[in-house]
């Protein structure tokens, strides 16, 4: 089981049928439930996050407490339920060259170096002028960082993409990038599944995108395992390795993205009212399965890690018919 490399982290556990949030300090996990005054639920702790933090930073050095349990002996929830879910598209240099090599029309007058070059400096005029490109994902997908991928059997072509999430911490409605971070509690990883074959709607191609159909069937969205606060981590400088079946697939450095996290959510805040729990998903790096020519397949076991969250193990499954 994954453990937090960070001083403390949070996230949620169960035990039987009793769910409870728990502060996380090496391998051990504390039932917040059971201190006086802490609410119930993880999402209720980053509602009141300001005056929270203080008292989780006391209790994770607190070493005489023996009410600790060992994480060998809980299940591992998502960290929290998000009520909004906000997604970065097309956010890592890297993965867009490759796409625009990979759809590129190449021959004698038209070299993948020059596609390359021209697709970088694209990059270079978005990232300097330009707006991130946002699209909205649903609760509903949410599923732990250890639970089974069940694949739908209405495609074949299911694939993956790690990537980093911020957890707003405090309301956030149009804040400027300058302030944008401070109204982040904390990061986590989720897997944004996304089911290739829906992205372009077929029957009316002038519509564009569906992502309601590629990317949020339930269980389409692995959280965690933890809940890391800000404090602890770099956002502009995290490493994020997937492997399938033990082979490395995606493995790249958040120092890649176009817009960094600050710019994801001050550009979010512009139209959507962020709350504290919701999540802002960054954008996967390059190696997804279209990039390999090899999508998910019953039987798959996916290891996600980022730099100090932790990883994630999930198992991908037939759907019963």
């Amino acid at each position: 089981m994954a453990k937090a490399s960070s001083p403390f982290a949070l996230g949620t556990f169960a035990v039987g049928n009793e769910e409870f949030p728990g502060l996380v300090v090496g391998d051990r996990t504390l039932n917040l439930s059971d201190v006086l005054r802490i609410p119930g639920s993880v999402l209720s702790l980053v509602q009141d996050w300001d005056a929270v933090l203080p008292r989780l930073e006391a209790l994770a050095a607190d070493s005489s407490r023996a009410d600790w349990w060992h994480l060998a002996d809980v299940s591992v929830r998502a960290p929290l339920r998000p009520r909004q879910i906000v997604q970065a598209g097309a956010n890592y240099r890297t993965h867009v060259i490759d796409l625009a090599v990979q759809h590129a029309e190449l021959g004698p007058g038209r070299t993948e170096e020059q596609v390359r070059t021209e697709t970088a400096a694209m990059m270079d005029r978005r990232a300097a002028e330009g707006t991130p490109y946002l699209f909205l994902g649903l609760p509903g997908a949410v599923a732990g960082p250890y639970d089974d991928v069940v694949l739908p059997g209405y495609s074949e072509q299911h694939d993956w993409e790690l990537e980093l999430a911020a957890v707003i911490g405090r309301r956030a409605f149009r804040v400027d990038r300058e302030s944008a971070a401070d109204h982040v509690a904390g990061y986590t990883i989720v897997n944004d599944l996304t089911t290739r074959d829906l992205v372009f709607r077929r029957d009316m191609p002038e519509i564009g995108t569906d992502w309601l159909r590629a990317k949020n069937a339930p269980g389409f969205l692995p959280t965690g395992p933890w809940l890391v606060p800000s404090s602890f981590v770099d956002p502009g400088d995290l490493r994020l390795t997937l492997k399938l079946n033990d082979e490395v697939m995606q493995d790249e450095s958040t120092k890649d993205m176009v817009f960094d996290v600050a710019a994801l959510v001050s550009a979010a805040s512009q139209v959507v009212e962020l709350l504290p729990g919701d999540l802002v998903l960054s954008g996967s790096p390059a190696g997804n399965g279209m990039h390999h020519g090899r999508l998910l397949r019953p039987g798959d076991v996916m290891t996600a890690t980022i730099t100090g969250l932790g990883a994630q193990r999930t198992r991908c499954v037939a759907e019963e018919t």
